[in-house]
């Protein structure tokens, strides 16, 4: 009886063992994100995390970080970087000052519908994947917000009227276009967007309809002008480091799981303008821009074109020759 005890207890314990041994054979990942857990963004990104986890049959955990909790937004790709986070969402334009190859997508008119931003994401996505490669990082996958517009206090009928406001800027064209029009530039991220409207730090801004609706600007903006500017990209970063020490399995399942996002975020992202503007319609004015104040933002779209092709020399010549075709 004792033999027999004995080796029921050595039984449970070796299973315990193998329990242990598979627990810790998880592999878990912090992902941070610098907007609402409510935006569509995020939620693709909780979507995202799921099907690695259940595609890797448990061997990838990803926690997902919303709202700037674990990194704000201009610390994330740092944080991928370094290791502190092993996959990350950035919005690449805020990595402008590292390479003009990340700004082109808010270069004004140069792509203003979902088709055109599919096209030039196409011609510039093989040097985005080169230029963050050679930094240690993999891109798994891109998603666009919607067109930008203009939110103001007042009637904004003309480049004029942006004179001497304070502009919220959130990146390296948004400063450049405060500049331009005589606005006064102030940074500011999305996740502290809401307060600075509120205390009265931002008076007008480029952005989304769908960050109109995460930060509720109608409460202290009265106009949105749908002005379709361009649409910026989100990317989803990973470490190389922490990708090579997955399994081929593993890797396979996460690959799988960044395509279904990618498809998924761009139809999101269409599907939702139309009720985003309707939510918007409701709350404030949404009127379309006038034509000089069309005239005036496409003067300043020529200048921001100009500099960006200056900058990016022969490799940004060659993306837009490609985006052209």
């Amino acid at each position: 009886m004792f033999t027999v005890k004995r080796s029921v207890l050595l039984g449970i314990a070796a299973a315990a063992s193998l329990v242990a041994t598979a627990a810790s054979a998880q592999t878990k990942w912090n992902l941070p994100s610098a907007y609402p857990a409510t935006n569509f963004h995020t939620e693709n990104l909780a979507q995202f995390a799921k099907d690695v986890e259940a595609a890797s049959k448990g061997k990838l955990s990803i926690t997902l970080h919303p709202g700037a909790t674990l990194f704000k937004a201009p610390e994330i790709k740092r944080a991928v970087q370094t290791g502190q986070a092993e996959i990350g969402e950035v919005l690449l334009s805020l990595l402008e000052n590292e390479d003009p190859v990340f700004g082109l997508d808010v270069v004004p008119f140069v792509a203003t519908s979902y088709a055109d931003a599919r096209k030039l994401y196409d011609a510039s996505k093989a040097a985005i994947q080169k230029k963050l490669e050679s930094q240690g990082i993999v891109l798994l996958y891109s998603v666009p917000w919607p067109p930008q517009g203009i939110y103001a206090k007042k009637d904004i009928n003309s480049i004029n009227d942006l004179k001497g406001l304070k502009w919220r800027a959130y990146n390296a064209g948004t400063t450049r276009i405060a500049e331009l029009a005589g606005a006064q530039p102030v940074t500011v991220q999305q996740a502290e967007l809401a307060q600075a409207l509120a205390t009265g730090v931002v008076e007008s801004f480029i952005t989304s309809s769908a960050t109109g609706v995460d930060t509720k600007s109608w409460e202290t903006m009265s106009h949105f002008y749908d002005t379709q500017a361009w649409l910026p990209k989100n990317g989803v970063i990973v470490s190389k480091a922490a990708f090579d020490k997955l399994d081929a399995e593993t890797k396979a399942a996460v690959t799988k799981a960044a395509a279904d996002a990618e498809a998924r975020g761009w139809k999101s992202s269409e599907e939702k303008t139309n009720g985003y503007l309707d939510t918007l319609k409701k709350n404030m004015k949404v009127l379309a821009p006038s034509a000089e104040l069309k005239a005036g933002f496409a003067k300043i779209g020529d200048t921001l074109a100009a500099e960006w092709q200056k900058r990016a020399g022969a490799d940004g010549e060659a993306i837009l020759k490609a985006y052209k075709k």
